[in-house]
């Protein structure tokens, strides 16, 4: 049997989690198209940050994110959602504003959230960003692990695509966190679109097969481990229509094979019937042995983004709580179903609709 996760006991550490990565201003269209809008409603959103979001909001643990803005209104926004969020904002770095961003730049995130046969769609707006211009030696990561103390540190690939530099930046974090005996998980969440103008799916395959090295917890999808690590999921075709449990087992041994280091590997499991109904479960490999969460095939969809997100806060708060996969990755298929039952990237449900759901409970009217 391999060894477990040690993750450092509670009220040992200033923060329970901590995040690295990009926080944009979400632009949503509503139900309509984001070509024809003449009104977005505002949301702040991320892949790495999400989670701890959901950590913080959801399931009432201590969280910080490290990140950076440009100091000028919009940033200022972006951090007002994240105080109206509990997340700690003392990790941000703040970069001087030129005016017009010709320089520096906040992330804008324009997304609509699909519907039937249309699928959802972004239109990310996020060059020259301050985050994406970190380099390393510029954040303080003796502070944060060692004076301050943080329990579990997520980061993932859209933070490491960001630009030439921030792949460094993450491995820094990532050996600053082992250092200090802080568990580290990582998202790969592969996005061509990030990866095409600084070496394409060549190099993404390169940063992140030596960002594995310094990860315990890997979690992605059946596209990430393909595209971002090379490890091929047998028995899945072109479309995601099927997707053998059998194939993901394989999957996770090459990858332990490959990265022994790892301690525990997660995937959700979603078939796509239409923008608005999934086939949605999750697989946790731990300590030699697979465990599946509950099904649940048809699950409605409001809003799909974020979902995977919400899926790696319920894990993570679950091996955090109880030491156990059976409930890390049933914690986590719950958190993300209700997730995407509300708009915006970040979760609205509560540690007790979690726990009802995780409980077999319906969805008949609470009263």
């Amino acid at each position: 049997m391999s060894e477990g996760l040690k993750v450092k006991a509670a009220g040992s550490c200033q923060w329970d989690a901590a995040s690295l990565g990009e926080i944009m201003l979400r632009l949503d269209p509503g139900d309509g198209r984001i070509h024809t809008a003449r009104e977005f409603k505002v949301w702040e959103g991320g892949g790495e940050y999400n989670v701890v979001r959901g950590l913080r909001r959801c399931f009432g643990m201590k969280t910080t994110a490290v990140t950076a803005f440009a100091d000028n209104p919009v940033g200022r926004l972006v951090e007002d959602f994240m105080l109206q969020g509990g997340v700690d904002t003392s990790h941000i770095s703040w970069a001087k504003f030129d005016g017009i961003g010709r320089e520096v730049r906040n992330g804008l995130n324009f997304v609509e959230r699909g519907f039937g046969c249309r699928g959802a769609r972004s239109c990310a707006d996020r060059g020259l960003t301050a985050v994406s211009q970190l380099k390393p030696g510029m954040i303080d990561w003796e502070k944060l692990f060692g004076a301050e103390g943080v329990r579990w540190f997520h980061t993932g690939g859209i933070f490491a695509a960001l630009s030439e530099t921030t792949a460094d930046v993450c491995i820094e974090a990532l050996k600053a966190a082992k250092r200090h005996g802080t568990v580290t998980s990582y998202d790969l969440n592969y996005r061509a679109s990030l990866w095409k103008s600084i070496g394409g799916q060549v190099k993404a395959q390169a940063v992140n097969r030596e960002i594995a090295k310094y990860v315990d917890v890997m979690i992605g999808n059946e596209e990430d481990f393909t595209a971002a690590l090379g490890i091929e999921v047998e028995g899945v075709d072109g479309n995601m229509t099927t997707l053998p449990v059998e194939g993901f087992r394989k999957m996770i041994d090459k990858a332990v094979a490959l990265y022994p280091n790892f301690k525990a590997v997660a995937t959700t499991l979603r078939s796509v019937k239409s923008a608005t109904v999934n086939d949605w479960s999750a697989i946790c490999w731990y300590r030699g042995a697979l465990h599946q969460s509950i099904q649940r095939p048809g699950l409605e969809i409001y809003d799909r983004v974020g979902g995977g997100d919400s899926f790696a806060s319920g894990l993570i708060y679950g091996f955090m709580t109880f030491d156990d996969a059976e409930k890390a990755v049933n914690y986590g298929a719950a958190h993300g179903a209700l997730a995407m039952t509300t708009p915006g990237d970040t979760s609205m449900a509560t540690k007790a609709d979690v726990e009802k759901l995780v409980g077999g409970g319906s969805a008949r009217v609470d009263r």
